[in-house]
C-alpha cells in the first residue's frame, strides 16, 4: 500500500541527510521524494512516497518523530489530501511529428515551453495517472530526456 507522508522541518543543514538516512537505514524503500521551503523560509516541507502496511507506516512516523529539526510529520490518508507532480518531457519532435505532440499536449492541457528544430520540450502537471497516461502516449515519438518531481501534497 502507497502512504504520502508530508514532513515539515527546520530549514537546517543535513536535515534532508538525516530523514533519508532514518529511511535507509531501518530498511524503508521511498518511491518518490520533494523537498522545498515553505512560505516561511526557516522551515521545509519533506513530502514522501513510501510503500507499506499500516504497521511500516506506523514505525516511519515514530521514527521521524524521534528526529531533530522534524516539527511535524502528517500521513496523508486516502482524500485528505490534493497531491499533484510535475514533470519536463524532452521529445524528439521533425517537421511531420510535431503538429500531433503539440495535439496531445493541448489534450492534457501541458505547456510546450521550448521548441527546437529536432525536439519540443513540454511542461505537465497532475496526478500520478494522468502523467502516467501522458508519457505512454508520447514515448512512440521517442523520449530524449525526462525529470520529474514526485508527488507534492496539501491536506483539502
Amino acid at each position: 500500500m502507497r502512504h504520502t507522508i508530508s514532513v515539515l522541518v527546520e530549514n537546517q543543514f543535513g536535515v534532508l541527510a538525516r530523514i533519508a538516512g532514518m529511511f535507509s537505514g531501518r530498511g524503508f524503500n521511498i518511491d518518490t521524494l520533494n523537498v522545498a521551503p515553505t512560505h516561511d523560509p526557516a522551515q521545509s516541507r519533506i513530502t514522501v512516497v513510501v510503500r507499506g502496511d499500516d504497521g511500516v507506516l506506523d514505525q516511519i512516523n515514530k521514527q521521524l518523530l524521534k528526529l531533530v529539526n522534524v516539527i511535524e510529520v502528517v500521513d496523508f490518508k486516502e482524500g485528505q489530501a490534493v497531491g499533484r507532480e510535475l514533470v519536463l518531457v524532452k521529445l524528439k519532435a521533425d517537421s511531420r511529428s510535431r503538429s500531433e505532440i503539440i495535439q496531445i499536449a493541448d489534450i492534457f492541457r501541458a505547456k510546450i515551453i521550448n521548441v527546437a528544430t529536432d525536439s519540443v520540450i513540454i511542461e505537465l502537471t497532475g496526478d500520478e495517472s494522468k502523467i502516467g497516461a501522458f508519457l505512454d502516449l508520447v514515448e512512440p515519438f521517442g523520449i530524449v530526456e525526462l525529470a520529474r518531481t514526485g508527488k507534492l501534497a496539501m491536506r483539502r
